[in-house]
């Protein structure tokens, strides 16, 4: 959410979306670690947090800033649009670990 919130300040209906897309993917990454560096990693394992927050920052970041130079965005629809994005990146990486160390029991 909070990548979804800079990218919806920063980019506007007047940038390429390719452009908008780069530059959004690198404020993602950005905002990814240093929220991961800075709060999370302090509970959690380095491994458990450096991936789920980049790859999910990296994904919305591009979501919202290529939405956001397609025309107008709500401030609600970005912070939607970066939550889902978070919440599906993290389950991914959730099952995908518990795939690779034999916890998902598949019938």
């Amino acid at each position: 959410v909070l990548t979804a919130l800079c990218c919806f300040y920063l980019i506007d209906p007047g940038w390429s979306m390719l452009i908008a897309m780069c530059v959004a993917m690198a404020i993602g990454m950005l905002v990814a670690m240093v929220s991961a560096l800075l709060v999370f990693m302090r509970y959690f394992g380095a491994m458990e947090v450096m991936l789920p927050t980049m790859l999910s920052g990296m994904w919305a970041g591009m979501i919202v800033g290529m939405r956001a130079a397609m025309g107008e965005l709500a401030l609600m629809d970005a912070c939607l649009y970066g939550l889902l994005t978070g919440l599906v990146v993290i389950s991914l990486c959730w099952a995908v670990n518990s795939r690779l160390q034999g916890k998902w029991h598949h019938e």
